[in-house]
């Protein structure tokens, strides 16, 4: 099944566990014991009744999910923290980036608030095995109007039709 359960868009929480500091392990890898912190996230939401779990970095700021990038949508910008915030660069997260830019969707990379996903008019997470899954809601408050909103869309539909070969890929992805 899907990495993150929802059809409709994933119900998920800010978890109690925070990502690990970049003086303590090398977040940018994935090396096999930075994955018990993710395990720790998951679980946590599981057994809250969410399908997945969103990581403060150590000082307090939106990181990630316990398996995916975050992406907040407000105003029409695409915002998404930067690796200092103790994020995977992953590939999927480059691919969204490249793919907002080939759209001409503002992007902005920087320190978020956790207070921002909850006024936010999009958010989605990406992911290899999340691929791009958008939030319906975040510690039971919806976001925007809980369904995918536009820019997700667009997002979602031109990765998907070049993941599915239904649009070439001119990026040699």
């Amino acid at each position: 099944g899907k990495y993150v359960p929802g059809n409709d868009g994933a119900d998920v929480c800010i978890s109690s566990w925070s990502r690990l500091a970049p003086n303590t392990m090398p977040s940018l890898a994935k090396a096999g014991a930075n994955y018990m912190n993710s395990q720790l996230i998951r679980m946590e939401a599981d057994i809250n009744g969410y399908a997945e779990g969103i990581a403060l970095d150590t000082n307090g700021y939106l990181s990630e999910g316990s398996g995916e990038n975050l992406f907040l949508v407000m105003k029409g910008k695409l915002y998404t923290t930067p690796l200092a915030n103790s994020v995977l660069n992953g590939i999927t997260r480059d691919s969204i980036l490249t793919l907002a830019h080939a759209h001409g969707i503002p992007v902005v990379e920087q320190a978020l608030p956790r207070e921002l996903i909850y006024i936010c008019d999009e958010a989605f997470f990406t992911g290899t095995a999340a691929e791009v899954t958008h939030l319906r809601s975040v510690d039971r408050i919806l976001v925007g109007d809980g369904t995918m909103g536009p820019v997700t869309r667009i997002l979602h539909d031109a990765f998907f039709n070049i993941v599915n070969g239904h649009a070439p890929d001119t990026y040699n992805w």
